[in-house]
């Protein structure tokens, strides 16, 4: 499935999480997906946790993060600062 079809199952609903994106109008957030991503779960674990969750739908969250992270601009301190 090409980006713009995944792109198209991210939806956005004023009513649902104060209009933040969610995934085809359903009440789980694109943050939700991807904060279990990054703590580590992987695709079967989330599908199984949410039974009309189809794998495309993880795979329209990391697109909207990459395209959104193409935007952003994260100030990094220098390794010799980080310590």
């Amino acid at each position: 499935m090409n980006q713009e079809k995944l792109i198209a199952r991210i939806t956005c609903n004023p009513e649902i999480f104060g209009g933040k994106p969610i995934i085809r109008g359903r009440r789980l957030a694109v943050e939700h997906v991807l904060d279990m991503l990054a703590a580590g779960d992987d695709a079967a674990t989330i599908l199984s946790g949410y039974p009309w969750l189809e794998p495309e739908d993880i795979q329209a969250c990391l697109v909207y993060a990459s395209r959104l992270a193409r935007h952003e601009r994260i100030e990094l301190l220098p390794a010799a600062l980080a310590s």
